[in-house]
């Protein structure tokens, strides 16, 4: 509610099969491809704001050509930077040579970023900094056509370490041991291998130097070199990557973890983070968007020739819950119903903490990413309060009057836009602000909605830190003088950390782990404290597959709403004069709602993958021996 999470990535790509000048006769322009990457980065500005990149390849261009454009951005607003940037190059060679305005072949040759082959990302920085060297589309160069690599990706790898030293034993030299270098090396070191070989091959075959390096563009086999990369990644992806010569793939880690979509005509293939994305730029409907499988790549030949390749065995489908729950666009029509889902599956709960008073209860929400669970919500209240007036017409039916029944019809859920954020508040303070003064003020709330006998229930996405719930908006929602505030999260309680994407990496940060801690203390277990660092430290030089998750026996000896009540009791403050109560999502009550994503390790502490474990008791051992660092 408050507490911003920060999730890495979006990603896009865009390949034309079609010649440009067809692009021109139907579209009226050449620059089709980039107004269509400009559309689709930006409808997924919610993905990332630290950073955006972009590249680009022309295809079948002559030695000497500059044949691959990249631009990236880690200003305030990088994706209108990105592109700022490529209509003033691109308008500055217009205005230099105004005759090539209509000739296709000219302008492929003379301006940069005109091609077929398009890779774009927006990025909030988890592993690694947000300087300029950290954004991606990644590049590495080669003056062989076909090994120069382009990647960019939604992920985050647990095993960094190991993937570094994998490198060093093959005798490569990284400049950095971030998982995006670590990741585009790897694969590097596997294409380098397969293009010697196909040399080799073309050589024995009789084809000179030159004539060789079509038939190794044509011969390169993409998914052999993904299989032999990804043997010991450990982690949540969504890569994508484009080769010099103009093959390109998107390749999806074998859970499922992170997302990826594609469609594709006889003019495009496309791929996006996102459904809705593909559906509102290219104007097609749902069915004809697909998800690119678990463990799969999208393989698309310079040829045109597209494919999808197992690069991994599947393992058990865990895709990200925070992608419906929060992260992704909600224009998506199953994410939309989903999250209405999780607002309906929460009302029973509700009613208990008010005492069924809907008639002296107003529903709201905080943030505005938590508004379709929030109609949810006040659907299934609605239907509540018709089932109570079927009721009471059902039994007092012999002696209603109209008058009485009038007023029976009249009763309805009340419902208000309570809090309203000030943007350009948030935006000033910095996420590692200590100011609570000004986190406080935030919210501005709405006066003259609430009288001294009302509950107030607030609705968000998620309840992570707690931070600002306790600085800022529980504080402000007293101000009202509700008899007291419900707040209510639509996902169940973050109990640990994750280390796939979402910036959530330290136990200590998490609220619900706090008052477990609390609860401990407060009725002499803590001890159990002591016994599982203990178990996680003996697991520390255990291999990946071995290392359980102690970290569940801190809750195991409280029920859900025994941590719930003492979040509430630790949120509020002396001063606040409502009853705060705090609800969560059942773990049961998600799964129903978003039956697809099931990858719920945030809450449950079930790991999709090996690396996963070994995090989360990292994460605890920083946080016993009050180590400030991150378990991954």
């Amino acid at each position: 509610m408050s507490d911003a999470l920060k999730h890495e990535c979006g990603i896009a790509l865009v390949r034309l099969l079609k010649p440009l000048e067809y692009y021109k006769e139907k579209y009226g322009t050449a620059f089709y491809g980039i107004q269509k990457m400009y559309l689709m980065m930006e409808k997924q500005h919610n993905r990332g704001q630290d950073g955006a990149g972009f590249a680009s390849i022309k295809l079948d261009v002559e030695p000497g050509q500059r044949y691959i454009s990249r631009v990236r951005s880690n200003h305030s607003q990088p994706i209108q930077d990105v592109f700022k940037q490529i209509n003033e190059r691109i308008s500055e060679e217009l205005k230099a040579q105004p005759e090539i305005g209509d000739d296709i072949n000219k302008i492929k040759s003379e301006i940069p970023y005109v091609g077929e082959l398009f890779l774009g990302h927006v990025r909030y920085g988890t592993f690694g900094k947000n300087s300029i060297e950290s954004v991606h589309p990644f590049l590495r160069q080669s003056n062989w056509m076909h090994r120069n690599l382009i990647l960019a990706g939604n992920f985050n790898m647990t095993n960094v370490k190991e993937l570094f030293e994998n490198l060093v034993e093959l005798g490569q030299h990284p400049k950095e041991m971030a998982d995006t270098v670590t990741v585009m090396e790897k694969i590097g070191h596997f294409l380098d291998k397969e293009v010697m070989q196909l040399y080799q091959d073309c050589k024995a075959e009789g084809y000179s130097k030159r004539e060789a390096s079509p038939v190794i563009a044509e011969r390169l086999d993409i998914a052999k070199i993904l299989t032999r990369s990804a043997k010991n990644l450990d982690g949540g992806y969504a890569m994508a990557g484009l080769l010099g010569h103009g093959d390109a793939f998107v390749f999806r880690d074998p859970a499922g973890i992170r997302p990826a979509y594609f469609y594709q005509d006889d003019e495009v293939v496309v791929v996006a983070s996102e459904r809705p994305v593909i559906q509102t730029v290219f104007n097609v409907p749902f069915e004809s968007v697909q998800e690119i499988e678990p463990g799969n790549a999208l393989i698309i030949k310079k040829s045109g020739k597209v494919s999808m390749n197992q690069i991994l065995e599947p393992t058990v489908k865990k895709a990200c819950s925070f992608e419906r729950i929060y992260f992704s666009r909600g224009s998506d029509a199953e994410i939309y119903q989903e999250r209405k889902n999780l607002g309906k599956l929460i009302l029973p709960a509700v009613l208990k903490a008010i005492d069924s008073d809907t008639d002296n209860t107003v529903f709201s929400y905080i943030p505005n990413t938590a508004e379709t669970s929030f109609y949810g919500l006040v659907e299934a209240a609605q239907d509540f309060l018709n089932q109570r007036k079927n009721n009471y017409i059902l039994e007092n039916r012999n002696t209603l009057t109209a008058e009485t029944l009038q007023e029976l019809l009249a009763v309805k859920i009340r419902t208000e836009k309570v809090a309203i954020k000030d943007a350009k508040l948030r935006t000033f303070i910095t996420e590692d602000s200590s100011r609570d003064d000004l986190v406080a003020h935030v919210y501005d709330v709405t006066y003259g909605v609430i009288k001294p006998e009302d509950n107030l229930v607030i609705i968000d996405d998620s309840i992570v830190r707690g931070t600002t719930l306790k600085m800022s908006i529980i504080k402000m929602m007293d101000r009202l003088k509700p008899k007291r505030i419900v707040i209510v999260s639509s996902a169940p309680q973050i109990r640990y950390p994750d280390c796939y994407g979402i910036d959530m990496a330290k136990l200590e940060g998490l609220v619900a782990f706090r008052a477990a801690l609390t609860l401990l203390k407060e009725r002499n277990l803590y001890h159990i404290v002591d016994e599982v660092y203990a178990k996680c430290k003996a697991q520390e030089n255990f291999e990946d597959k071995d290392v359980v998750n102690y970290v569940t026996a801190i809750y195991d000896q409280f029920t859900p709403e025994e941590i719930s009540d003492k979040i509430a009791e630790m949120l509020s403050s002396p001063e606040i004069n409502a009853e705060v109560k705090i609800i969560f999502q059942k773990v049961e009550d998600l799964h129903i709602a978003c039956p697809k994503n099931l990858g719920d390790w945030y809450f449950t502490g079930d790991y999709p993958t090996p690396g996963g474990n070994r995090v989360v008791n990292r994460a605890f051992m920083n946080f016993y021996e009050g180590k400030d660092a991150r378990a991954y």
